[in-house]
């Protein structure tokens, strides 16, 4: 048996030479002076060798621990050399499995789900954000702290909204991670709480009907493109979701039957979504087919038609009419129906619940209200547009000015 003082004196030769301690293991020393523990053993009738360290890297009680170790492996039946290639093979799969590789598969998945495009253009910003910190971290390696520190990254720039739907991102991660048999734990589940709770704030909208007249009358004078104008004055009798409106495609335009449908890949809830059209909708899809652009869009992007116009292109021109976020966004022509069709009180509750694409839980009443609303809605839709046009037509009042010999419109709290 050898001592530490026995191995400390051993020198260097010209030749490699062992130094046994017994139980097949030993010393192997080389000519650079480096000292390598080896286990020797009998397998299949075949003597074989297993690595165990480097002294003083493993010390000598430490070698006899791995050598009392790998003969108990070897009276179960099994090979030490075959079962550490496994581990280590374990090892660099599990660190191949990092959190990015999940967050890719998973976004992949929802692709194949047929999830909308804006839906997975969010996933892969959520998981952009999360990259620098966790994406090259095997997903079981990821620890409660090491999600907290990028999500806390984030809120500290202020976006405490972004950090808490980030985090939630990261759970539905960890849980498709445990679902294929690649993580244990959800960490973003032990965070609940963590963060700080974001202040709920509303899209901006008009509701106000005189102002709402004013926006109409704004719209109409829009001098940009003539589709963006379109887009905006079309936005508020269909009241579509921004995203939907803006990547709408001739062939969802019905002009016989007067319907607009959304299919289910274009919509948030992933269902068909049937708008019916005005008179003053098909109108402005008639003045919109006149302009003759090319492709499938009924917005094309200004200098690529196969592409609609960008996700802020309506928020722009209305902040070019003079409009600041807080005041109005393209989101709350939604708002703004909602508020003054229910003020109205002429309309089912249920039936511009269904103008504006929300599904009820219960799908027996859905299918209920699907089947009955559809003529209420007809109607309303066309009410709702000849109400614009009055909210839109009662600020302007002829007012001569004689002057000058010309006539000029004013609004008409204004007028004396």
């Amino acid at each position: 048996m050898l001592t530490v003082r026995q191995i400390q004196s051993l020198r260097p030769r010209p030749k490699p030479y062992k130094v046994y301690d017994g139980n097949g293991l030993f010393l192997l020393i080389q000519p650079n002076g480096s000292r390598l523990w080896r286990f020797r053993y009998r397998l299949y009738g075949q003597e074989r060798r297993l690595s165990l360290g480097k002294y003083p890297i493993v010390g000598l009680r430490a070698a006899r621990a791995k050598c009392f170790d790998v003969r108990d492996q070897l009276a179960a039946g099994l090979d030490p050399a075959v079962a550490r290639r496994n581990r280590n093979l374990e090892t660099i799969a599990a660190c191949r499995v990092t959190f990015r590789a999940i967050a890719d598969e998973y976004i992949a998945k929802m692709e194949a789900e047929g999830k909308a495009l804006t839906t997975l253009a969010k996933l892969r910003w959520f998981r952009d954000l999360l990259d620098p910190h966790i994406g090259a971290m095997p997903i079981g390696g990821v620890s409660p702290h090491d999600l907290l520190s990028a999500l806390k990254t984030i809120e500290r720039r202020g976006h405490h909204e972004t950090a808490t739907r980030t985090r939630g991102f990261a759970g539905r991660i960890f849980r498709y991670a445990i679902a294929t048999l690649r993580a244990e734990h959800n960490q973003a589940e032990v965070l609940r709480g963590a963060l700080l709770v974001p202040r709920v704030t509303h899209r901006a909208a008009i509701v106000d009907p005189r102002h709402v007249g004013e926006l109409l009358r704004a719209i109409d004078r829009y001098s940009g493109r003539p589709e963006t104008r379109i887009a905006l004055q079309l936005a508020p009798h269909v009241f579509l979701r921004p995203g939907e409106l803006r990547t709408a495609e001739w062939s969802d335009i019905d002009f016989e039957e007067a319907v607009w449908t959304i299919p289910a890949t274009r919509t948030k809830m992933r269902r068909p979504h049937a708008v019916p059209l005005s008179k003053q909708a098909l109108a402005l899809l008639e003045q919109l087919r006149t302009i003759g652009n090319p492709g499938r869009f009924l917005f094309p992007a200004l200098h690529n038609w196969q592409q609609p116009i960008c996700e802020n292109n309506l928020n722009n021109a209305l902040r070019r009419l003079g409009y600041e976020g807080d005041e109005m966004t393209a989101h709350g022509f939604r708002a703004m129906a909602s508020t003054l069709l229910n003020q109205s009180s002429l309309w089912n509750q249920d039936a511009i619940e269904r103008a504006l694409a929300h599904y009820d839980p219960d799908p027996v009443r859905a299918a209920y209200n699907r089947a009955s609303y559809w003529d209420e809605r007809v109607r309303m839709a066309q009410w709702w547009s000849d109400h614009l046009d009055g909210l839109r037509d009662v600020g302007n009042v002829i007012h001569v000015d004689f002057r000058r010999g010309r006539s000029a419109s004013l609004p008409a709290w204004q007028e004396r």
